[in-house]
């Protein structure tokens, strides 16, 4: 018999979720408190600019496949991939530029130029990367988590041996290379995860491979294709999603979740998904008696990092600029430790530059650049305009200098936003812009749970919980919650 089911949210572990549990046969209702779908991944217009709000890197596509192949679907259902080469390329000063190459021959090339002798290393560490992105996509990530002896088995131990999840990152590729710039480059994936290369486990060398081995690609007309293509995909299974209505009450009688109470209506429930920002849902929506976790339990918790990012119109093509660019002409370990060990707005930030338009004329007006520029940041600083107007004359400046042109002058649009944004627009806590850091002690079965131990009939999805940060994390997560859902209801 079909239930109904309510999931608070319409990111990519609301949607999936959605798909997830429509195609079981229950009747899903999703509500979104923004006007569009998307979560972090939504996108806007402006001046005749496309931009994608917060995802621009398509990494790990048999996660995406293997999504849409549950449902009879192809990606390419939904949108067209391009497979970008050079993948990306890094700044390390004016005239000293890495590209990095798609074909593993030329990467092995490179890596031999700078460190001969390296290619050879470089083959050991993707294998062992290979094995640790298939045991931990395959093994580790589909787990709900609820408990450590879903890990106590003895192929599973086996391979957390070889996983290296008492190792850091940071010994293990320098174990195998000596290259200054080769280790920022197999650093710079976990960057993102919320802990310096130092205190992260080594395991999560497993997104090197996802980078160099299976590539940088992009949905031509920008990351909210997948987004488009989900919603077209639960819709078509019946799912109803419903915008612009937030979430502010959830009503249970004797420990079951009966009805959510939105700021314009009520919908009754057999369970509920929160695939919005867990720690709102517990302790903004939910009363006192049925939180699971304390305040103190989650000021406690290590979150990845925020942001501060500038989507800008220029109204000229740009010159030294590919997809993706990162600018590691600054100290990256100062960063990193003004990140994660010293929070504060950096000294010297390093930074991030998309320019899509350079790969899709469509997300631009002709002759003219789409660019989006990340400053990676400690959550919860102060966000005010004033160091938003600081950090963007920083990167700005540094920006013109090591591509040779002038670009400030030449901006037609801008929009910058952070923290208090991350706040307002996803009740995002602390303003993070990735969730709970993955370090070895908020891993598995030791991040907030998915499921309620208070509400028998609520569950959770999305960066806060299981599996983790990210978008191939999200899409799995809430393929795990649907599967969870339903043992609940058999």
């Amino acid at each position: 018999m079909a239930k109904k089911v309510i999931i608070i949210g319409a990111g990519f572990s609301g949607l999936a979720a959605a798909a997830s549990l429509a195609q079981q046969g229950h009747q899903v209702t999703v509500l979104e408190k923004n006007t569009v779908a998307g979560g972090r991944a939504r996108k806007f217009e402006a001046e005749g600019f496309t931009f994608d709000m917060g995802p621009s890197w398509y990494w790990m596509p048999d996660v995406f496949d293997n999504y849409f192949e549950r449902f009879g679907k192809k990606t390419s259902d939904y949108y067209d991939l391009k497979r970008l080469d050079p993948s990306y390329q890094i700044y390390f000063g004016k005239d000293d530029i890495m590209e990095v190459p798609a074909q593993m021959k030329d990467l092995e090339a490179m890596f031999e130029s700078l460190e001969p002798g390296s290619a050879k290393n470089l083959r050991h560490f993707l294998a062992e990367a290979k094995y640790k992105y298939e045991v931990g996509m395959n093994e580790f990530v589909f787990k709900p988590s609820h408990s450590i002896m879903e890990f106590a088995d003895v192929r599973v131990l086996k391979s957390m041996f070889r996983l290296q999840m008492l190792t850091s990152m940071s010994k293990h590729v320098r174990d195998l290379f000596k290259n200054e710039k080769l280790i920022k480059l197999l650093e710079f994936p976990v960057l993102f995860l919320g802990a310096t290369p130092g205190n992260t486990p080594a395991m999560y060398s497993l997104m090197n491979y996802a980078d160099l081995s299976l590539g940088t690609w992009y949905p031509m007309g920008g990351m909210h294709k997948i987004v488009e293509g989900m919603v077209s995909l639960a819709e078509e299974l019946g799912v109803e999603i419903i915008l612009g209505e937030e979430v502010k009450q959830v009503y249970v009688p004797n420990g079951h979740a009966t009805r959510v109470i939105t700021d314009k209506n009520e919908y009754t429930c057999d369970a509920i998904v929160g695939a919005a920002d867990y720690h709102h849902i517990e302790q903004k929506i939910l009363e006192p008696q049925h939180r699971r976790y304390k305040e103190d339990y989650w000021s406690k918790r290590t979150m990845a990092p925020s942001s501060l990012l500038f989507y800008l119109g220029v109204d000229k093509k740009l010159e030294g600029l590919h997809h993706h660019n990162l600018f590691f002409d600054e100290d990256f370990d100062l960063h990193a430790h003004e990140i994660y060990e010293d929070p504060k707005w950096p000294s010297k930030p390093l930074f991030y530059v998309c320019a899509p338009s350079v790969t899709d004329p469509s997300v631009a007006p002709k002759g003219k650049e789409n660019v989006f520029v990340l400053i990676p940041l400690a959550p919860d600083l102060e966000d005010t305009e004033q160091l938003r107007e600081k950090y963007y004359e920083i990167v700005m400046k540094r920006l013109e200098q090591h591509t040779g042109q002038s670009i400030r002058e030449h901006v037609i649009y801008k929009r910058s936003y952070a923290h208090a944004d991350f706040k307002k627009d996803y009740h995002a806590f602390r303003g993070n812009a990735y969730g709970l850091a993955n370090t070895l002690l908020q891993t598995a079965f030791l991040k907030p749970k998915m499921k309620s131990k208070k509400i028998e009939n609520l569950f959770y999805a999305g960066q806060l919980t299981t599996p983790g940060p990210g978008v191939p994390p999200s899409l799995i997560s809430g393929q795990v919650v649907a599967t969870e859902i339903q043992k609940y209801f058999t």
